[in-house]
């Protein structure tokens, strides 16, 4: 048994058995044995965009000189990302941004709760001396741009099944032999955060999203600034039972290897965007990601990138198709970009 499987049960047995959402934080951040305190796990449990291709990070770069200049160019300025991993995509963005002169304008912010993660983009981000955050709520005075890939898929999830009763809350308990399993709740749901389909009989609601949203409604009120979030989720209805662990760059069960194994779900964009809208933000898309990145110029800057490195050309080529192409990440990845009320409409959407 390991170490977190061992806490999961101790917990469980002294207060009962724990909401999805409890089970979920718990894997993934527990300080001891949780999965981002412990795991380095891009390229090993899992690949990111950023590290499937620079022209990511490239093209977000120059989207961010972009719309700092459609803020006014205001100066000083900070650039943060939320959920930075190995700082693969802030590289590429940063020398983007430096390739056209932009650079020194741009205070740089991480917001990072993986310490695992932390060192790595110190050491790799170093030269533009980066700021970190302690958490995604502690915005400052200035404006801003924030920027996160694949974070919002990892906030923990309450999920919600209905029966005969009524809707009553999933959760993980224990078996006669003690092992780990999932269950109902006994008492029934009265208010259900989340807004199912007609006829939808289980849905997951992600608590942070509403405080991300808050966070960036005050924060806006007192400077401008947008964020744009890049993730996997539908752009319509809610999302049911879309919990799932991955481990090895395979897809083992969620109760499997607690604290070894990443947790992920889909992302609510439609809940997102009303939250947004309910808060007085402006939202933009979700858009798949394979069309926002051809409109910021895809095909331009891979043809430049063969030109210049031609012994490369066909990695170059395969590493864009895969984040463009609807049959890879080009359409199950979605991209909204929530701003502060009266800016102009960002670019790529």
């Amino acid at each position: 048994m390991t170490g977190l499987k061992a806490k999961l049960k101790t917990l469980i047995e002294a207060g009962g058995p724990l909401p999805v959402s409890a089970y979920m934080n718990t894997c993934l951040h527990d300080p001891e044995f949780g999965y981002y305190a412990t795991r380095p796990g891009i390229g090993r449990d899992f690949i990111t965009a950023p590290e499937i291709s620079q022209v990511f990070g490239e093209l977000l770069g120059l989207w961010s000189l972009h719309e700092w200049q459609a803020l006014g160019g205001p100066d000083p300025f900070d650039l943060i990302e939320v959920g930075a991993g190995r700082g693969t995509m802030m590289d590429d963005m940063m020398r983007a941004i430096a390739s056209v002169g932009g650079g020194e304008r741009f205070r740089l912010s991480i917001s990072e709760a993986s310490p695992v993660y932390a060192a790595a983009q110190k050491a790799r981000l170093s030269e533009f001396h980066p700021d970190f955050l302690g958490a995604f709520e502690t915005l400052g005075e200035r404006p801003f741009l924030l920027v996160a890939n694949e974070w919002l898929d990892c906030l923990p999830a309450r999920q919600f099944v209905k029966g005969g009763e009524g809707w009553l809350e999933r959760v993980v308990g224990l078996t006669d032999a003690g092992d780990l399993t999932f269950g109902l709740a006994t008492d029934k749901v009265e208010k259900l955060s989340g807004e199912p389909a007609e006829g939808q009989t289980s849905i997951e609601v992600q608590p942070a999203l509403d405080t991300l949203c808050e966070t960036l409604a005050n924060a806006f009120a007192r400077a401008p600034g947008r964020a744009l979030l890049i993730d996997y989720g539908p752009a319509g209805s809610a999302p049911g039972d879309t919990l799932r662990a991955f481990k090895d760059g395979a897809q083992v069960g969620p109760l499997d290897m607690p604290g070894e194994s990443d947790l992920t779900v889909d992302v609510d964009f439609a809940r997102l965007a009303r939250l947004a809208e309910k808060r007085g933000l402006e939202v933009s898309g979700p858009v798949e990601q394979g069309p926002f990145l051809m409109a910021l110029g895809a095909e331009a800057r891979m043809q430049t990138l063969i030109k210049a490195n031609p012994n490369r050309a066909e990695q170059i080529y395969e590493g864009v198709k895969r984040l463009v192409d609807p049959a890879e990440l080009g359409s199950r990845f979605k991209v909204i970009c929530l701003s502060a009320p009266g800016l102009p409409p960002p670019a790529g959407f």
